[in-house]
């Protein structure tokens, strides 16, 4: 088999290209590795034309869990199925990438397959798959501008490039940047109130290093002898016709899009409008076999008047000013059995969220090739057709829900309490109930009231905003507050900028065109910033600090941490005494390995039962201390007494009375209640206990009495001393 490799030092790790014949069929491929972790990179095109409007590209990135050594999966299907969360949204983060920078007329089938064969838990995955898919296109037949991608993260003031996982989790923040040698075009950030001004910085920080990596694809791909497509056209366009339809657009175009009647549902009415207006007249004039090129010229004359409009004369579509919010507003407590609930209205755009609050047990739990863990904190985002007046059918949730409700719950994590402060697993939904435009920056304002609303303990409120972009070849462009759908469709970006009034915790940047300059990333997230803050004002109005109880139709969670050595004790042989105590109590109870209890039900009094009886059991019993017991058991020579829910003790004879008793069951009886003390705790832990030291006094039969000499006595006390 012939080889070529390629090998660069790259942040003091090995980073390894590998070209072959190991996937003959497939136009190109490339295995990639950095140190231990290797993805194998396939591309496959078509001959045929497809007859769309845009490139019909496909990224699925395919985890395998032999490349971390693990079986997972269900029990009973032992295999790889429905792709993780994450392989989801690493999928699309590629997607997003490369996609703007493929030929935009190119209309034949790409499918670019990413296959994780091994990961080594230091370096990541996307990093690699993002390098094998650039070189897979730039090796392939398809026009495409070469790309590359890097991961920073600060930790202690540092700026840590290629970080691991590890360090990822102690960092201040996370973030990944891709582009071209020339701009750059995907952000992907998450953090705690993160400054605009140290965004900026990293990103030239992550500029620079994207510029080498580029540089080496460069030396690589000079190896090759490439051969590219030659682009054109999908279906050429009759002069006369293009005539007549531009002669109806010059005269009806501007003065529907632009019109100052704020009746209809602004833009998308308008050009619903236009289209219809459009389709009428071709019909009337027998051209309705040519309906679809019209709507493609009708296409591109929207974009060009959408783009003009506001770089020349800094006109939108629905005439605001290029700063401008659309109209807010909120409500919360909207449904009445709901834990918390919040409407956020923007515009066109509807987003209801919906807190749920559950035990600790009802945590997600994430198993995938990278890594396993536990969420308590989860926001899942619903896109139902309704909400763009469509019909369609509901089949779970697809990747771009999937894309939308992650991101929204990355901006809102960095202020969800810990366990110790608020112990329930945390479940948000948001629905989209009508949309146009930015409605995962929705989700996150919604979410944000809908947290308060429901009494958890949010320190401040974070909300969203989609920011976006026109420019022209010549260099001019103008910056978007708050994009609507067609400025989104017609527009060149969508930078969403989630966070609270002091900081961003969430960036994501897609863009149409190659990419952004350093400038328009500075100016963009000023702009930004203004904005959000002006949202979380409106927020606060309606609700401006958590509520300090929650919902009465919420469960009831107390917490309280015991030794790690008495959770056996807790639980019990074979878990007998944990499940007595949850079914005396009808609780739920979780025990984790730290000695962290949770406590979970719906009656307080019932918890409260159920927290005392844990505390009793994983006391530590000290020398002098009084309990109330229960005789368990009765002997010639003592008793056994059940104290302080699962201890046990024994009361021997000679400390029931000052009296000598010659008949111990003429005093005692089983199941009698009365006071103890711990007199003695023997190193294995034995206990004895006392009742004539308690001070009470306990009736004995005349019968049954004999005087203790005192020199009896003396010796019996000196012996218990010694």
């Amino acid at each position: 088999m012939t080889k070529k490799e390629f090998e660069l030092d790259y942040q003091n790790r090995k980073l390894k290209v590998e070209f072959s014949n190991l996937t003959e069929q497939a136009n190109s491929s490339c295995l990639v590795s950095y140190e231990e972790t290797v993805a194998l990179v396939t591309l496959v095109t078509t001959d045929e034309i497809k007859n769309t409007d845009f490139v019909p590209l496909t990224v699925d990135y395919e985890e395998k869990y032999y490349a971390a050594g693990k079986i997972y999966g269900s029990r009973f299907v032992r295999r790889e199925s429905r792709p993780t969360e994450t392989a989801i949204l690493t999928g699309r983060l590629i997607d997003r990438i490369i996609r703007p920078l493929i030929d935009q007329n190119y209309r034949k089938n790409i499918q670019i397959v990413i296959t994780v064969l091994s990961i080594d838990n230091e370096n990541d995955p996307d990093f690699v798959g993002l390098l094998g898919a650039s070189l897979a296109l730039a090796l392939s037949r398809v026009p495409f501008k070469i790309t590359s991608g890097v991961r920073l993260a600060r930790k202690d003031q540092e700026l840590i490039v290629m970080p691991s996982y590890e360090q990822r989790e102690e960092c201040a923040f996370d973030a990944f940047f891709a582009g071209t040698e020339n701009k750059i075009n995907m952000i992907e950030l998450f953090g705690k109130e993160i400054q605009e001004s140290e965004v900026y910085q990293v990103s030239q920080t992550a500029f620079e290093e994207i510029k080498k990596l580029i540089n080496w694809e460069k030396e690589i791909i000079s190896n090759f002898e490439i051969e590219k497509e030659e682009v054109r056209e999908v279906q050429e366009i009759n002069p006369d016709f293009s005539k007549l339809v531009n002669e109806f657009l010059n005269q009806n175009l501007e003065k529907t899009l632009y019109s100052t009647d704020k009746g209809d549902n602004w833009s998308k009415d308008r050009i619903t409008r236009i289209t219809q207006e459009l389709k009428e007249y071709l019909i009337s004039n027998n051209l309705e076999d040519n309906l679809e090129l019209g709507l493609r010229i009708l296409d591109k004359r929207i974009d060009d008047l959408i783009h003009f409009k506001a770089i020349k004369e800094n006109k939108r579509i629905d005439n605001r000013e290029l700063n401008e919010l659309r109209p807010i507003e909120t409500q919360i407590d909207i449904l009445p059995r709901a834990h918390g609930s919040a409407l956020f209205l923007r515009g066109l755009t509807h987003a209801l969220s919906v807190v749920t609050l559950g035990s600790p047990s009802d945590y997600l739990l994430v198993q995938g090739m990278e890594l396993t863990s536990e969420k308590r904190f989860m926001h899942h985002y619903n896109f139902p057709p309704f909400s763009t007046g469509e019909i369609g059918s509901f089949r779970g949730p697809g990747r771009r829900e999937i894309g939308h409700g992650a991101l929204a719950e990355k901006a809102l994590t960095p202020f969800i309490p810990d366990s110790e402060e608020f112990p329930y697993t945390i479940r948000v939904v948001t629905e989209i109930l009508s949309s146009n435009g930015s409605t995962s920056m929705a989700s996150v304002c919604a979410s944000s009231m809908a947290l308060m609303a429901a009494g958890v303990p949010l320190k401040k409120h974070l909300a969203g905003i989609a920011m976006g972009l026109m420019a022209n070849e010549s260099g001019e462009y103008k910056i978007l507050t708050d994009i609507q759908g067609p400025e989104d469709h017609f527009g060149d970006m969508d930078f969403k900028v989630a966070g609270t009034k002091d900081g961003i915790t969430a960036i994501q940047l897609d863009v149409k065109i190659e990419g952004l300059t350093l400038e328009i990333i500075k100016e963009t997230l000023d702009q930004a910033k203004k904005a959000r803050i002006q949202i979380i004002e409106k927020m606060e109005q309606t609700i401006d600090k958590p509520r300090e109880k929650i919902s009465k139709y919420a469960p009831i969670v107390k917490m309280l941490k015991i030794s790690k050595e008495k959770i056996g004790e807790i639980i019990g042989s074979g878990g007998r005494n944990i499940h007595s105590i949850i079914e005396k109590t009808n609780t739920t109870i979780d025990i984790k390995e730290d000695g962290t209890v949770y406590i979970t039900g719906t009656d307080e009094n019932s918890v409260n039962e159920a927290l005392k009886i844990i505390e009793d059991n994983s006391r530590e019993i000290t020398q002098g201390e009084i309990f109330e017991g229960k005789i368990s058991k009765l002997y010639d020579f003592g008793a056994v007494v059940d104290f302080a829910n699962n201890h046990q003790g024994l009361l021997h004879i000679s400390e029931i009375s000052p009296t000598y008793i010659t008949n111990i069951n003429d005093v005692l009886k089983i199941g009698q209640i009365l006071p103890v003390k711990v007199i003695e705790i023997s190193p294995e832990g034995k206990i004895k206990l006392s009742l004539k030291e308690t001070g009470a006094k306990i009736k004995v039969p005349d019968n049954n009495r004999k005087p203790t000499s005192k020199k009896f006595e003396s010796k019996r006390n000196f012996n218990r001393q010694k």
